[in-house]
């Protein structure tokens, strides 16, 4: 009940919809009960015996009838219409609101998160809700309505009659509960397993060509039947129980009509019933037991649904780590100061990965940070865009202490080329405008060029209009960090944040870009993370990372001349391009 709360609230603005929909039903199922009372009516004109002074009633009669099966037809058409169209545009909605809450969550969320089942229940979990509003609720309603009515009238006819029919009701409640109790928990497993399959089919194509480039495809194989049979298990498991519910339900139905039919014949053995009351009890009473083997179905379909909507509300009321403050401000007409006032962070308390890092970034420097893998300069770099806020100190950009700023305005005046490079599947013009949508082709040529792109773009099939295919796989190592380069430099934003952007060009190429990165040094702010020492050379600032911690720092020639890390690290790759 306190997930159908939730989800009813989300529901409401679609109140009107729901409305028409339900009164739509309520008509239909009153229609439903008129019908067998008209053919009780007939019944007992023919069973009297019909004189020419009775087809006149009997031709209204007729013409009554079909007058509601045909208003049957609309109001069912309006009923299923309205509810469906209600239902999917909630689903569009929670879709919407699901992938935009997923959207705003930190980095830090995603590291323990499968794709594959986050993409489950954006688009299949979500699913459950037009399940719910389009039929679940809808038919609930309506045989609800059904059962109370159809009771009440069988009442009217014959009391003692109507008792026994309801002989087996508790039976079924009793049913019903231990279903529910039993059920429910294993449809929620089974729909766990489902993002899990979706995960690792997901996990396997974004995988494919190393899974064929180390000729394992058979073991891929056998983890995707793993998860595809787990899957199976836990529906047929729960579908196992319900293979039991089911014809428990019917077969006490069953019995209660049994009953009906014995008490029945007894009470017009003795006389206590005529023969039109006995037509319409047992044309009624079929509309008696089948709202409660639907109820019964229903139940089934509605412990599925649930399953998939808790694992949309789970994730709706998930809490965010990285928010605005409430009194955050617009970061505007920015210069591209940087200060880093005694930063600490760890991605858990028990692992700091910096350690009480202090240095500042002038408008329009250069800073370069350098040291051996894995000592927190990527960390850093994520740490000024906020994909993570410090456990403690602040940083600072132009004073402004960058949590108190809106994370909007804070992105949108940095630039970044990350190391793992992403391209979407669309074309070389649209990849590159990503930063800019707004941009004009002549400043995207513009960005293209300073990037040492843009030759090799003219040398595609389509130019800029070439598809890359999804991730860019049509494209070199190479021309992916150029692009992306070109993607950064085209945002125009004050400060750049290079991530090892020469790590997957050659030497020429390198030689290119750099020249690029040290053109725009001037008039941005770059902060370089580069294991290639060559291309950050000519950097204000080189700050030197061992452990969490900044050790040295200065310039190249400052550090060359110092005896340290530095010193050595160049050493080692002086001594590697010379072999």
């Amino acid at each position: 009940m306190k997930v159908l709360w939730r989800i009813a609230k989300e529901a409401k603005k679609y109140r009107l919809l729901y409305f028409a929909a339900i009164s739509g039903t309520l008509l239909m199922t009153l229609v439903n009960l008129v019908a067998p009372k008209l053919m009780s009516n007939m019944v007992s004109i023919v069973s009297d015996g019909v004189e020419k002074s009775d087809m006149n009633m009997i031709f209204l009669l007729a013409a009554a009838l079909f007058l509601i099966y045909l208003a049957r037809i609309g109001l069912r058409f309006c009923s299923s219409y309205l509810s469906h169209k209600a239902a999917w545009t909630l689903v569009q909605e929670m879709r919407m609101r699901l992938y935009n809450k997923l959207q705003s969550f930190s980095a830090a969320f995603y590291h323990d998160k499968q794709t594959g089942d986050l993409m489950s229940r954006v688009i299949t979990d979500t699913e459950t809700f037009e399940q719910l509003f389009a039929h679940i609720i809808p038919e609930s309603v309506t045989n609800v309505i059904t059962l109370v009515g159809v009771t009440v009238i069988l009442f009217f006819t014959n009391v003692k009659l109507a008792l026994f029919t309801c002989i087996p009701i508790p039976f079924i409640v009793i049913a019903s509960r231990i279903f529910i109790k039993k059920v429910r928990p294993n449809f929620r497993i089974s729909q766990r397993a489902k993002g899990e399959f979706a995960a690792q089919i997901q996990d396997n194509f974004s995988g494919i060509h190393e899974i064929q480039a180390f000729a394992q495809e058979k073991a891929a194989s056998e983890r995707v039947e793993q998860k595809a049979s787990n899957v199976t298990s836990r529906v047929l498991y729960a579908l196992k129980r319900s293979a039991v519910y089911h014809p428990t339900v019917e077969f006490l139905t069953s019995l209660g009509t049994v009953i009906v039919v014995g008490f029945g014949g007894y009470l017009s053995f003795v006389n206590s019933i005529d023969v039109a009351d006995i037509v319409a009890f047992m044309l009624y009473l079929s509309l008696f037991y089948a709202p409660i083997t639907s109820i019964a179905n229903l139940l089934e379909n509605a412990q599925q649904a649930l399953a998939g909507a808790e694992r949309v509300v789970e994730m709706l009321d998930t809490p965010e780590t990285v928010l605005d403050a409430p009194d955050a401000s617009e970061l505007a007409e920015v210069e591209g100061s940087i200060v880093f006032d005694h930063v600490s962070f760890g991605y858990s308390k028990e692992i700091p990965v910096l350690r009480d890092i202090s240095f500042e970034v002038k408008p329009g420097q250069m800073i370069a940070l350098v040291g051996a893998t894995g000592v927190g300069k990527t960390t850093l770099s994520q740490l000024i865009a906020r994909f993570y806020d410090p456990t403690e100190g602040r940083i600072l950009i132009d004073g402004k202490d960058i949590s108190r700023v809106t994370l909007n305005s804070l992105r949108s005046n940095i630039s970044m080329v990350l190391q793992d490079t992403f391209l979407f599947n669309g074309t070389v013009c649209e990849n590159i405008a990503f930063s800019r949508p707004d941009a004009t082709f002549e400043e995207i040529v513009e960005a293209a060029k300073a990037a040492n792109i843009h030759d090799d773009i003219m040398a595609m099939p389509q130019g800029y209009d070439t598809l890359i295919g999804e991730r860019g796989t049509k494209l070199s190592g190479g021309q992916k960090q150029r692009m992306a380069i070109a993607r950064a430099v085209l945002c125009r934003s004050k400060i750049l944040i290079l991530d090892e952007a020469t790590a997957s060009v050659d030497v020429e190429t390198e030689a290119n870009i750099q020249t690029a990165i040290n053109s725009l040094s001037g008039s941005r702010t770059v902060i370089a993370i580069a294991h290639r020492l060559s291309t950050i050379r000519k950097a204000d600032i080189i700050l030197v990372f061992e452990n969490g911690r900044i050790v040295q720092r200065g310039t190249h020639d400052e550090l060359v001349a110092a005896d340290g890390i530095y010193r050595n690290m160049c050493k080692v790759q002086e001594q590697g391009a010379t072999i």
